[in-house]
């Protein structure tokens, strides 16, 4: 079943500041918790996430109907593309080096920030390539 387009873009934009306010104050807590977040989403998909959570409760009701929809899997891959990210960040934030962290969690921040502002799903994109070459390669 197709999943309201408005929801991984809200969580996009949730992750955004998330992940902004962890490089800015190096906060490894927070970090931890993105990292949560991506794994929720990843294993139960963004609707199980707890921004999806909070789409569904709180920011759906007060929009109107969805007019745009799309399936879930490539939300779901890019959460897990975000989940890898955030383990290498915390990798580099707790272990070192300090630059992996920084670098990995500017990464992720990108991807978050490229989907909330303007629509374009980086994780999306990989999973619809590989999608191809996989097909392609049978």
């Amino acid at each position: 079943m197709d999943i309201d387009a408005r929801g991984p873009r809200f969580g996009a934009a949730v992750t955004t500041v998330v992940l902004a306010v962890t490089l800015i104050t190096g906060s490894v807590w927070l970090l931890a918790w993105q990292t949560l977040a991506f794994a929720l989403g990843a294993a139960g998909g963004v609707a199980r996430s707890p921004y999806g959570w909070i789409f569904k409760k709180a920011v759906r009701p007060r929009l109107g109907p969805p007019t745009e929809f799309e399936p879930p899997q490539p939300p779901r891959f890019a959460q897990t593309v975000g989940l890898a990210f955030a383990v290498v960040a915390l990798i580099g934030w707790t272990v070192g080096p300090q630059w992996l962290g920084s670098a990995a969690t500017g990464c992720a921040l990108a991807a978050a920030f490229l989907n909330a502002a303007f629509g374009y799903c980086l994780g999306c994109e990989m999973y619809l390539f590989v999608r191809r070459v996989t097909v392609r390669a049978e």
